[in-house]
């Protein structure tokens, strides 16, 4: 079992604002998070038709080159 310093749960799904900063791990603006869901970068789950959600393993996945320091 893995310790994530993050402030995500270990698993499931979250929302936009606990992604983004100042209350999540990821420092971007909401249109530059947006900007990442249309690139295809993270895979959007609606689980309503007003709330949208993401898998934490896909954020911790699209954080990773940046805590890695871009190490291929």
């Amino acid at each position: 079992m893995e310790n994530y310093d993050d402030g995500l749960p270990e698993s499931g799904l979250v929302r936009e604002r606990e992604i983004r900063r100042p209350h999540g791990p990821l420092p971007i603006s909401r249109s530059q998070f947006w900007q990442m869901v249309k690139d295809g970068r993270l895979t959007p789950v609606k689980i309503s038709p007003r709330v949208t959600c993401f898998w934490v393993q896909d954020v911790r996945a699209l954080m990773r080159p940046r805590n890695e320091g871009g190490a291929s």
